[in-house]
């Protein structure tokens, strides 16, 4: 697949899964990718936990379902209606899981270039996320990144150490489709912004 293709096919899957697993070369492809990725001062600083475990990814879920009850219960009217109708995750509905973590001691104590700006480390684990997604489009799988959870739970969940912080659950796995639309602006959620919006020349305004 092009890779501005991909780009723009990528979508946050929830409810397309279509349960099969994910192969195994197919995923060492993905992972691969994801693992090519830049990172400050070559450090490195991700990792991958294949969560395929059915009890584990109940327990998740039923987190999970708690922490929208929480977000749903700060809704008003319309955005409380409209927010019903938008699936979340597909934690069940997909076969793997994939928590990608970040270790901030990872290349220390020395990070070339993190001096200055603290969180580079994690930009890195991001851009690591973004190649795994993008491969994983290309394959014809489809990945949604679940957000609605409690950081300290997901840790104690899949027994991550301490000063490890886990940033990304991601549901992957075969899907029907890709929604030519993402799922927020089908729901009215919100629409895309204009790239022209924010386009800045030489200064913020400019």
């Amino acid at each position: 697949m092009d890779l501005y293709t991909a780009i723009h096919r990528r979508r946050d899957v929830r409810a397309e899964f279509t349960g099969a697993p994910v192969p195994d070369d197919t995923l060492h492809r993905v992972l691969d990718a994801a693992h090519a990725a830049p990172s400050v001062g070559y450090s490195q600083p991700w990792d991958f936990v294949l969560v395929r475990d059915a009890g584990i990814r109940r327990r998740f879920h039923e987190h999970v379902q708690v922490e929208r009850d929480t977000f749903a219960a700060t809704l008003d009217g319309e955005a409380a209606a409209r927010f019903a109708r938008i699936k979340i995750d597909g934690v069940l509905e997909s076969t793997l899981s994939i928590v990608v973590t970040y270790d901030p001691s990872r290349g220390g104590p020395a990070v070339l270039g993190r001096h200055a700006i603290a969180d580079a480390g994690l930009y890195s684990v991001c851009l690591a996320i973004q190649n795994l997604w993008l491969a994983a489009t290309a394959e014809g799988l489809g990945v949604g990144w679940v957000s609605f959870y409690r950081e300290p739970f997901l840790a104690d969940l899949l027994g991550v150490p301490a000063g490890i912080r886990p940033v990304a659950w991601l549901c992957v796995g075969p899907v029907t489709h890709l929604e030519s639309v993402p799922d927020l602006a089908r729901h009215g959620w919100r629409q895309k912004r204009p790239l022209a919006e924010a386009l800045h020349s030489d200064r913020w305004g400019g």
